[in-house]
């Protein structure tokens, strides 16, 4: 496809999901595997064809070009959220996008390796993208040292930021998310 065929069509949608779950980290850094455990057990519920889960990882590059090539009313980013708590904790937060700095000056130092979940949403706004309403299941880590494997507090937390998202995806379409074109 040429630049100008894209660029008439414009990009590719996924017909008819919504709300994605996006789960993020780093699989060798222990509890910052959080959000990928989420997502890979996430993949085994009975969601509504509405809702599309990916395990973005480490790859925050393709997590935005994502969010650039789809159009979605919620998403919902989980990853490990370090905020002083009980390890294992499990927090909704809802950010504010619009104090995201998108002057461009994070954007052109980007590192496709190391690039964090904001660092992310500032790519996306730089170039005009949107992820629609954003809301972060995270939890507290109690070590995000080299190894695999989550521990104990945190294992037990997926199971409940799984339920967590449950809950929204109910509330979404209560609200009539899936009905919406």
């Amino acid at each position: 496809m040429s630049a100008a065929e894209y660029e008439a069509i414009g990009p590719p949608r996924d017909a008819g999901a919504r709300l994605l779950i996006a789960g993020v980290g780093n699989i060798f850094l222990g509890d910052d595997a959080f959000g990928v455990e989420v997502a890979k057990r996430l993949t085994s519920e009975d969601l509504p064809d509405w809702v599309r889960v990916e395990d973005f990882g480490i790859r925050g590059v393709h997590f935005a070009f994502h969010l650039l090539d789809h159009e979605y009313e919620t998403t919902i980013l989980v990853d490990a959220t370090a905020r002083g708590g009980e390890p294992g904790t499990v927090y909704l937060i809802e950010p504010d996008l619009d104090s995201l700095d998108t002057d461009g000056s994070s954007v052109s130092a980007a590192d496709a390796h190391g690039m964090t979940p904001e660092a992310t949403l500032r790519l996306v706004r730089a170039y005009g993208g949107n992820p629609g309403r954003l809301l972060l299941v995270g939890c507290e880590p109690a070590s995000s040292d080299e190894g695999m494997g989550l521990s104990a507090p945190v294992t037990r937390a997926v199971e409940e930021a799984v339920t967590l998202i449950r809950d929204i995806v109910q509330r979404e379409a209560a609200s009539g998310t899936e009905t919406r074109k």
